[in-house]
């Protein structure tokens, strides 16, 4: 007897997920990237937010949520994004929130800077080192903390900007290349959504290609000029895998996007590109 498929994660926008017939596949590795306030950031907040909420919903509609959503950050504290969506959103978007688990990794990031230890920490660089015991390298702490992530669960690692940065110009970007893919390969056992944030225009054109390369989907938030001289956020769906072939057939690629205090991120008035 042919095993029955996982149904697809929600993203939690209500406005795209029909568009992507439920959500993502299982075991999807999302790439967002994005123009600097295009609205990447914003689609990831109002996913969690709105998945939070709907794992506290007494509906019966089945629906595959995730078991946890895991948000890791490397320069913010957890603190700090807690704080961001909840000025930037009605309270009712906000309410469910405390059921995102946060792992913060900025210590550990700020650790192999020059930034001075009171800046970020209370404690010294030492101390931190031996309650980490071997694993001191960042990569390495975050496989660590990603291993210990509930099967089908969503997470964010917010963002990958930071870290590629600091690979960008040394002979070790081929292990970060190859971590990304690793990771895209172990999400398929983990049946598990992982969004990736990252800035456009920072890194050169051929690792943007590379890390986009080593994920499932790839989610272009940009700006562009409408009349009048507006500027409007824009989403482009540049690959979708399971889903592509399904968008272009009915020419959904590309979306206006409104981002709302009492909406959260809506995509609207879905066109082709031409």
């Amino acid at each position: 007897m042919q095993e029955q498929a996982i149904p697809p994660m929600p993203t939690g926008i209500v406005s795209l997920d029909p568009v992507l017939m439920g959500g993502m596949p299982p075991g999807s590795v999302i790439l967002l990237l994005g123009d600097i306030g295009a609205g990447n950031s914003e689609f990831v907040y109002s996913s969690i937010l709105s998945l939070s909420t709907q794992k506290t919903s007494t509906q019966t509609e089945k629906k595959n949520l995730p078991e946890e959503i895991c948000y890791i950050t490397f320069t913010k504290t957890s603190e700090d994004v807690a704080q961001e969506m909840a000025l930037s959103f009605h309270p009712d978007l906000v309410a469910h929130s405390s059921l995102i688990h946060y792992e913060d990794l900025s210590k550990l990031y700020f650790d192999a800077s020059i930034v001075p230890v009171d800046w970020y920490s209370k404690t010294d660089i030492l101390s931190r080192i031996q309650s980490r015991g071997e694993t001191t390298s960042i990569m390495a702490h975050l496989a660590s903390q990603l291993n210990n992530v509930s099967p089908n669960s969503l997470i964010v690692l917010d963002s990958i900007t930071d870290i590629a940065t600091q690979y960008a110009n040394k002979p070790q970007w081929g292990e970060f290349s190859a971590f990304l893919k690793g990771l895209q390969r172990i999400s398929k056992q983990w049946n598990s959504t992982i969004f990736l944030i990252l800035t456009k225009g920072i890194l050169d054109k051929r690792q943007e290609l590379e890390i986009a390369d080593a994920a499932d989907a790839v989610l272009l938030f940009r700006w562009e000029e409408t009349a009048g001289s507006r500027r409007q956020r824009i989403m482009y769906i540049e690959k979708f895998r399971g889903l592509m072939t399904h968008l272009e057939d009915r020419d959904l690629v590309k979306f206006a996007v409104k981002i709302s205090s009492s909406g959260g991120f809506e995509v609207s008035n879905i066109r082709v590109v031409l």
